[in-house]
């Protein structure tokens, strides 16, 4: 069977599901990290508090809770990075055992469909895994980079070199967080992605779904709320 056959398998429906898959990844991501000034992101926000940390951080001494901060971020891209992996030992696992797949898949939903058009479907979760595995693995490094930048930092505020490698470590700092969360926002998409297995609706709903939870924890959550409250303004306790 040559490609065009093979491409033939999948119905228009398909290719629209999954056109509709990549601009929502795509758009998502480029919107939380480029949001309006009038309604930032909550990743954004929080890039603000990553500068505001490591200019404290020039008056701590010791700088022990920056260094167990550093550690915890470190730890969870790590634990990310090690989960992405496994997953996606599991996508390529299914995928090389395509026939049986194929054979519980056909008899649950009654529709003789090609090993092919399953190792397709499974290959797109492994990617999108791929994508998160990757971004994880950096971000780790750049946890790493910023944990150097801070111990170069003088402990001394008044030293000139103090808030501009301060800075640099914040940068640094901001951008590993942002590898962290494409890592993430590439799990929900291979999740949404795996509703490919029931049809070509089923991705349409799930990924329509995982876009509307991106949207709403960046945009509409109560975690945004608080991080949209001024300083001077009294924080309210929920009960």
């Amino acid at each position: 069977m040559d490609w065009m056959s093979r491409i033939d398998l999948f119905s228009p429906l398909d290719g629209a599901a999954l056109a509709l898959l990549c601009i929502a990844w795509l758009g998502i991501g480029w919107r939380i990290e480029h949001p309006s000034p009038k309604s930032p992101s909550v990743s954004v926000l929080m890039a603000n508090y990553r500068r505001v940390w490591m200019r404290e951080m020039v008056q701590r001494d010791p700088r022990i809770f920056d260094a167990q901060t550093l550690s915890t971020l470190r730890q969870g891209a790590a634990f990310f990075a090690s989960a992405s992996m496994i997953a996606i030992g599991g996508a390529l696992a299914m995928a090389g055992n395509g026939e049986r797949l194929s054979g519980l898949a056909n008899d649950l939903i009654l529709d003789s469909t090609p090993v092919f058009v399953w190792e397709v479907k499974l290959l797109l979760v492994a990617l999108f895994l791929t994508n998160a595995f990757l971004k994880f693995v950096w971000s780790h490094r750049l946890f790493g980079y910023c944990a150097v930048l801070i111990a170069a930092v003088p402990n001394d505020p008044t030293d000139p070199a103090a808030l501009p490698r301060a800075a640099k470590a914040a940068e640094i700092n901001i951008t590993a967080a942002r590898g962290f969360n494409r890592g993430l926002r590439s799990v929900y998409f291979s999740l949404g992605a795996a509703a490919w297995m029931l049809g070509a609706w089923a991705l349409i709903v799930a990924t329509t779904l995982t876009l509307f939870v991106l949207w709403r924890r960046e945009f509409a959550s109560h975690s945004r709320a608080v991080l949209m409250q001024t300083d001077d303004h009294p924080l309210h306790t929920q009960t």
